[in-house]
């Protein structure tokens, strides 16, 4: 199964994608956030077409100790009203530490702190998504 990952972030939304055996998550792209979520969900669900997805995996930022706050709330507030834009499943996955991650995986590749910082949201969506790939493969579950 083909899935897109998404970071939503205040200003960017990183974008990555699996590939058909939904086996290994590759950063896709950064959306630069738009007016309204609305027009951010819009583009996700172009990309939903043109990457042939079936669903959509979302990071759920969830406090360090497993608590859902503010920052998870509204992800699934934005959630709630991506999927009825989106034409796919939309499931929300745990993205603890991914952003941290995605840059400790940089610095380990000697990129700059700029580069870093220009990428550094699809990076951490792949993560997101790979993990997600990683417990269904494990768990037998679809």
């Amino acid at each position: 199964m083909r899935l897109l990952g998404i970071d939503l972030g205040s200003k960017r939304i990183g974008v990555a994608v699996s590939d058909r055996s939904g086996t290994i998550a590759s950063p896709l792209t950064v959306i630069a956030r738009g007016k309204t979520q609305r027009l951010d969900h819009e583009e996700i669900a172009r990309l939903v077409v043109e990457e042939e997805a079936e669903g959509i995996v979302v990071g759920l930022p969830l406090n360090m100790d497993g608590s859902s706050g503010s920052a998870a709330q509204a992800a699934e507030r934005e959630v709630e009203r991506m999927a009825t834009v989106v034409n796919v499943p939309v499931y929300l996955h745990d993205e603890r530490r991914s952003t941290v991650q995605a840059d400790q995986s940089m610095v380990q590749r000697n990129m700059n702190a700029t580069d870093r910082r220009a990428v550094v949201d699809k990076v951490a969506a792949a993560f997101i998504l790979q993990s997600w790939l990683d417990a269904h493969r494990e768990s037998g579950a679809s």
